[in-house]
């Protein structure tokens, strides 16, 4: 249905006339834009059809639309001459909005260009992006084939309002598979299906944080969590990280702390691996302190030096612990289903956030996952997935040291998608410099240092791999010793 005022000025069809003409100028009805049919436009304007037949000729008489055989009347590609679209009318500087304290708190924390997430960027030939999977290697056709025999079974009681915490096809599907893969000991009920981890840790943080309550985090750590403690008001204390994960031998000075967010299996973005005895340290500073441990499991099942590591849910006996996974990066972002897995007292709170926050995730998409689990299929895609990424990994590594040898320290290469490249002979002040430079030569690097509280003095890339291809990373790490000798 078309919105079309009338101004009650003379003949019907010059009111009609002139609103579709108006409706063309300031845009609303763009070229190209084919036109309601003179039928529906008099059934759901109340006039007759040769009165909307009269305004439409003229409109075509004078340029603003034109018949395309056995097709209907379409908005010209271009305006008349001597015609302008119309200009909005001016208006006066708005008012500032009056926000909540809660919203100043989110305003200030997710100022333009913070979000770690990326909608759209230029293309680039030689993309070291972090955070993408291997798309080359996604089974589409199977994923196709599960989605589209779902959506032709659905039945109206799949069409309506579903359960909040996740369709329980999916919920058991996600109980068995993360038991099997990472060790995670739980109930379906205790499972919370979200869009992807980032809502996980809005929720999470939304019901444990009140404003001024201490949190704790990694140092560096993923602003994704950062942002949304800000945005809780939370005081955040900040924990060094080394190449074994979190420094638990420094929680002894936080007090009064309500929840740590923790990245164990592959540290966000340094890549240390949380060593045994550290996770037994942090699940005992937990109980003490009577604080939940967010544990963010984001590309857990990625590990190739060492046998697998389980979860640190699975190490948890006191139910300290709210794990966070996400089919991001085993399968691909758009898809938006991620998972967590709450202490049996944490989940019906945590589902009845899931709740006002958006009565649920789509159903369809989670129906298809649970058959996608159920019927082997991830678990396949999960070991080809490790082996091609680990080629990718060896790749990168070989590339790194031939080209820049000790001009470059890698970080995190036994797990993850990423590695973290320091390169101690550049100053972070030409970190600007150094991505125009691969830039321009299309390659796409990323600095570390907005994950620092406290930035390093030297320049500290994070180097995702997984969606290259070995001739691809081959040439980008080629170009980028080239930028970094043009510096």
């Amino acid at each position: 249905m078309l919105l079309l005022p009338l101004d009650g000025a003379g003949p019907l069809h010059r009111q009609l006339y002139r609103s579709l003409r108006a409706a063309i100028l300031s845009g609303r009805l763009r070229a190209g834009t084919r036109l309601p049919s003179t039928r529906s436009l008099a059934r759901d304007l109340g006039l007759s059809r040769n009165t909307v037949l009269a305004a439409c000729e003229q409109l075509a008489a004078e340029g603003y639309a034109a018949p395309r055989a056995r097709s209907g009347l379409f908005v010209a590609e271009s305006l008349p001459p001597g015609t302008h679209a119309a200009r909005p009318r001016a208006r006066g500087k708005p008012a500032p909005p009056v926000l909540s304290d809660t919203g100043k708190r989110m305003v200030s924390a997710v100022a333009p260009g913070r979000a770690t997430w990326s909608p759209w960027r230029k293309p680039l030939p030689y993309d070291f992006r972090y955070g993408e999977p291997n798309y080359a290697g996604l089974p589409l056709d199977t994923w196709a084939r599960l989605l589209g025999r779902r959506a032709r079974r659905l039945s109206a009681r799949r069409l309506t309002y579903q359960h909040p915490g996740g369709a329980t096809e999916l919920r058991e599907a996600l109980c068995g598979y993360l038991s099997r893969a990472r060790g995670v000991q739980c109930a379906p009920e205790q499972i919370v299906v979200v869009h992807g981890s980032q809502q996980a840790l809005d929720l999470v943080t939304r019901l444990a944080v009140d404003p001024g309550a201490r949190v704790v985090l990694e140092e560096p750590g993923y602003t994704g969590f950062v942002l949304c403690a800000k945005a809780a008001g939370a005081e955040l204390v900040h924990v060094p990280v080394d190449e074994h994960g979190l420094r638990t031998d420094e929680l002894e000075r936080v007090t009064s702390a309500k929840l740590a967010y923790v990245t164990p299996s592959h540290q966000y973005p340094v890549g240390g691996v949380l060593s045994l005895p550290r996770r037994i340290a942090l699940l005992e500073w937990a109980a003490r302190a009577g604080a939940y441990v967010l544990e963010d499991d984001y590309d857990g099942e990625f590990r190739f030096d060492g046998r697998p590591i389980e979860c640190l849910q699975a190490l948890d006996r006191d139910e300290r612990v709210i794990y966070v996974g996400t089919a991001s990066k085993l399968l691909f972002p758009a898809l938006r289903i991620g998972w967590v897995v709450a202490p049996e007292p944490f989940a019906p709170l945590l589902q009845n956030a899931k709740a006002l926050a958006d009565t649920g995730t789509p159903s369809l998409e989670q129906l298809a996952l649970a058959d996608f689990i159920s019927e082997g299929h991830l678990e396949r895609h999960a070991r080809r997935a490790r082996t091609r990424t680990a080629k990718l990994r060896e790749t990168l590594l070989e590339s790194l040291e031939s080209e820049l040898g000790d001009g470059a320290r890698v970080r995190g290469a036994s797990a993850g998608l990423h590695v973290l490249v320091e390169l101690p002979r550049v100053d972070a002040r030409k970190t600007h410099r150094l991505r125009e430079e691969c830039s321009r030569r299309g390659v796409g690097v990323y600095s570390a240092a907005p994950f620092y509280a406290r930035p390093p003095g030297r320049v500290e890339l994070l180097l995702g791999y997984a969606s290259l291809d070995e001739k691809r990373i081959r040439e980008g790490v080629r170009r980028l010793r080239r930028a970094v000798d043009a510096l």
